[in-house]
């Protein structure tokens, strides 16, 4: 296998999910050119896989410019690819893998299409029911090429930041804790005082400070959770992907509900708690038996919907003692060797 080129669009903890398949892809056939096509905001991230040759990106939405579809699809069919792997399964998707001209177009069978108009444009599809954690279907979809297939392996160059450094520099002795109270779906977050809460203890009890991630429009929230830490928590930098993992790899934990900074940062080896409301910590959360998920989704009336029925969503059922437990525990764990 000599070209291949693998189709995820989005979103940031989806495109860290599919890592793995990518780099079982790379050991498979070490001199294959791997392409990956992915949306706009995601080329950084991309970028930081080692083994990939080339990031292709496409706005779904424009039919002009350099990253406009028809635009793409002609600088994808000019490379005759051998394999093309829909990895997101959606109609978008599998159309734009079908229209890149490659002599197979894989995807997923029925099951594990998001929407299941997808399957149409595929030569082949891969069964991958019996895999539960989603880093698990697309190494499915790597072995069913005939890549051999180990524990899952995620290749990231993180950029060495300046920005990072300096914070590393005045934190205390103890070190850091990331918080990450932002979270896509409203249904997905924790309430940011029971972070600060969680930031004072982890202060109070362990020497250990914390640092808040915010991305776009979260910065009043990111400053609730310090307000709320009795003084020992601190803003992060704003935030780009490269920032984020880059301040992981420094922090001695990771907090968060189950959005992309917390499987970059589970990515990169940073220990981790996961806050789970309407999305199945099996599926979706950190994939070492070391790290920590917190789930009250046998509570929810609202599985997998951004947005809950209830006046107070399932994952604030959540307290905060069991978080403060949880993460003394994963400090512990790594206290002990395995971080």
């Amino acid at each position: 296998m000599n070209r291949l080129l693998v189709v995820r669009l989005g979103s940031l903890g989806d495109i860290v999910h599919a890592v793995p398949a990518v780099a079982a892809l790379g050991r498979a056939w070490p001199g294959a050119a791997i392409d990956w096509v992915t949306a706009p905001g995601y080329r950084e991230l991309v970028r930081m896989v080692r083994g990939v040759r080339r990031v292709i990106t496409v706005d779904t939405r424009r039919w002009s410019g350099s990253d406009g579809v028809p635009a793409v699809v002609r600088a994808l069919r000019a490379n005759r690819y051998e394999a093309v792997l829909d990895l997101q399964g959606l109609l978008k998707s599998a159309v734009l893998a079908r229209l890149a001209g490659g002599a197979r177009t894989v995807g997923f069978t029925r099951p594990d299409l998001r929407e299941t108009a997808a399957g149409a444009f595929y030569s082949e599809s891969v069964d991958a029911t019996g895999a539960e954690h989603v880093i698990d279907k697309g190494l499915a979809m790597a072995r069913a090429l005939g890549a051999s297939v180990d524990a899952p392996e995620f290749p990231l160059d993180v950029p060495d930041l300046p920005e990072v450094w300096a914070l590393v520099a005045r934190t205390a002795p103890g070190g850091y804790a990331l918080l990450n109270p932002g979270a896509a779906w409203p249904n997905k977050q924790w309430p940011a005082e029971r972070f600060g809460a969680v930031a004072a203890a982890l202060w109070r009890d362990r020497g250990v400070s914390s640092v808040v991630l915010w991305g776009p429009r979260e910065r009043a929230l990111a400053e609730s959770v310090v307000a709320a830490s009795a003084g020992t928590a601190e803003l992060a930098p704003p935030s780009t992907i490269p920032g984020i993992a880059a301040l992981a790899t420094q922090a001695r934990l990771m907090l968060s509900g189950d959005t992309g900074p917390l499987h970059l940062a589970a990515a990169v080896g940073t220990p981790a708690v996961a806050l789970f409301g309407p999305t199945r910590s099996g599926r979706n959360g950190p994939w070492s038996p070391q790290d920590i998920s917190i789930s009250r989704l046998n509570q929810c009336e609202c599985v997998y919907q951004r947005q809950c029925r209830r006046a107070v969503p399932c994952i604030a059922g959540i307290e905060t003692g069991e978080v403060v437990a949880a993460a003394g525990l994963r400090l512990d764990r790594s206290a002990g060797g395995s971080r």
